[in-house]
């Protein structure tokens, strides 16, 4: 069983920036693959930026330019740096770490607003 904590949500103004964290219970973290999604009011849960174990990023058109995912091995730890932040991005971001299966973080709210 693998646990997710989230954290670094929060109220930001359009244009600024915010640093998502989830860190991740266990010893084998480094074989995940971390995902980043999110889920707007009335939306699908849609992916925003993956990592893979061997270090390969996979990011949605939306985040390209914008948004940079980098994982910690030694810390357990997966971040999502977000540059340039628009209302449109405002949702709940779940970390997300596949192995076999996925396990789901509880989520983080993000809302870009003036």
């Amino acid at each position: 069983q693998v646990q997710l904590v989230e954290s670094g949500g929060g109220l930001v103004q359009p244009g600024g920036s915010l640093r998502l964290s989830c860190t991740a219970s266990g010893s084998v973290f480094s074989l995940y693959t971390m995902g980043w999604y999110r889920q707007a009011p009335g939306k699908q849960r849609e992916l925003v930026a993956a990592v893979f174990s061997g270090g390969i990023l996979s990011y949605a058109d939306s985040a390209k330019g914008r948004f940079t995912v980098s994982r910690d091995n030694a810390k357990n730890t997966v971040y999502l740096q977000m540059n340039s932040l628009k209302p449109e991005d405002t949702a709940v971001y779940y970390c997300d770490a596949h192995y076999t299966r996925d396990y789901w973080g509880q989520g983080t709210q993000v809302t870009v607003s003036s």
